[in-house]
């Protein structure tokens, strides 16, 4: 990340600090009860195939272990998949807004360095001779996993506006 000639570049994104509407930081989180609420509906899913196949199992014959198993399998992936939202880290996030419809996010494990970035692009915004160059580390969030702040977007469907 770095600004020059007044253009804050992100990776290969460039966005001119005239249109910059807000920067700010915030913190997303695993929605751990959605995981588990996933889960919870995948148990039951489980226990009811395995009692459809306790009830009938003598009538599937031999493909009785591989329905077991199937399901078995299936409870395995689906603890899995909920025990790496629920053991997952919160993540601070840098939003750069603009007066048009992009939106910037940059994530670190470090909250003091996006703050101090915070700043130095608010320095930047007031300070047309300003410039400077950070080197963010890279951090991937799925953020299918993740919720925060709802950010209202031009066009689009379900917009609600800033909700916490």
């Amino acid at each position: 990340m770095s600004v020059r000639k007044r253009l804050l570049w992100v990776n290969d994104a460039c966005y001119p600090l005239r249109n910059i509407a807000r920067v700010h930081t915030f913190v997303v989180s695993p929605d751990r009860g959605a995981a588990m609420m996933r889960f919870l509906k995948r148990l039951a899913v489980v226990v009811l195939g395995l009692a459809v196949v306790g009830a009938f199992g003598e009538d599937l014959g031999d493909a009785l272990d591989m329905i077991r198993f199937v399901l078995i399998c299936f409870l395995v992936y689906a603890l899995v998949d909920m025990l790496i939202v629920v053991c997952g880290a919160s993540h601070t996030v840098l939003a750069v807004e603009t007066t048009g419809d992009p939106v910037a996010l940059v994530t670190s494990r470090e909250k003091e360095v996006l703050a101090d970035l915070v700043r130095q692009i608010a320095d930047a915004i007031e300070n047309p001779e300003a410039e400077f160059q950070v080197r963010v580390e890279r951090l991937t969030v799925n953020m299918k996993n993740y919720t925060g702040d709802t950010v209202n977007m031009i066009g689009g469907h379900n917009n609600t506006g800033v909700s916490k």
